[in-house]
């Protein structure tokens, strides 16, 4: 028999491969100001640039080294005069972690421990997947090799970019075990990765967090008392994103379990939960919420 996880498996990556397909897989070299020290490059998947006074921080690769190499150039153009280039990703999945090849020879690699063990485990995996979706992203994908991170961390490593103070901070499972977020000090700007994303549904990938987990990590994000939020599948906002996030999760857990307890199957309240979400929310691209409802029944079992 199929296990449930494995069904969750499935069901995520046929929303993983519907988003890629849907979304322009080419970095640009166009940047949008987030904040005083934060650029960003809006795109599949949106990326973060932290640019001190000494050295530089990119957060997330796009879809191959290509697209890595566009991105150090948007980097050096932004801080010529930096020549320490900082790497991290958000997480293991190939548009934020498998353009690293892309950037020049010195940059230093830093990843939290638990999304390396993903990497480890699961990173080929993905990149063959997603070499499937389409030619192009067969043709960007073909031939990458990754290396090992130069630095890995725990909990949290701080970067020192010469007025700028980039944390970068594990606080556990949400949208993957590994989810990496980086919170830039002065600014008080959160690149958020999947964690909080804005008028987004959120997505659990195969084992990796839970509704619990992923709560618990927004209680922490909310002590961080963020200004400026930049996701990696939506539009940049404030603050008020952690709060909205909270509260999407929790109402969708809520909802889902109480369907549960009247012995609805996940399927039929996927698609109850969907619907209703789709009645408060008319203006957002998708609220197909039947994967996160599948993870809150997997949970409570």
């Amino acid at each position: 028999m199929t296990s449930r996880l494995t069904l969750l498996t499935l069901a995520t990556l046929a929303a993983t491969k519907a988003f890629a397909q849907m979304n322009q897989p080419m970095i640009t070299e166009n940047t949008t100001k987030i904040s005083d020290h934060v650029w960003a490059i809006m795109g599949f998947p949106n990326i973060a640039i932290v640019v001190g006074s000494r050295a530089t921080l990119v957060v997330d690769t796009g879809l191959g080294p290509k697209n890595g190499a566009t991105i150090a150039r948007v980097a050096a153009r932004l801080a010529p005069s930096n020549t320490k280039l900082f790497l991290t990703t958000t997480h293991f999945h190939p548009e934020h972690a498998v353009g690293e090849p892309g950037f020049p020879p010195g940059t230093i690699l830093i990843r939290d421990a638990v999304q390396q063990q993903e990497m480890e485990a699961h990173g080929q995996e993905m990149i063959d997947r997603f070499g499937t979706f389409s030619a192009q992203n067969k043709q960007l994908l073909a031939g990458v090799v990754l290396r090992p991170p130069d630095v890995t961390f725990d909990h949290e490593a701080s970067v020192d970019l010469g007025g700028v103070t980039a944390r970068l901070l594990w606080f556990g499972g949400a949208h993957t075990k590994g989810d990496e977020l980086t919170f830039v000090e002065p600014d008080r700007t959160l690149i958020s990765g999947d964690v909080v994303q804005n008028k987004t549904i959120p997505n659990i990938f195969g084992d990796g967090g839970t509704p619990a987990s992923w709560l618990a990590v927004l209680d922490k994000i909310a002590a961080l008392n963020v200004e400026h939020i930049l996701p990696d599948h939506s539009a940049p906002g404030d603050g008020s994103l952690v709060v909205a996030e909270r509260a999407l999760i929790s109402e969708i857990r809520t909802r889902a379990l109480a369907l549960k307890s009247q012995g609805i199957s996940s399927d039929d309240a996927g698609k109850q939960v969907s619907a209703d979400l789709k009645t408060q929310h008319p203006d957002w691209p998708n609220t197909n919420a039947a994967g996160f409802v599948k993870s809150v029944y997997a949970e409570s079992q």
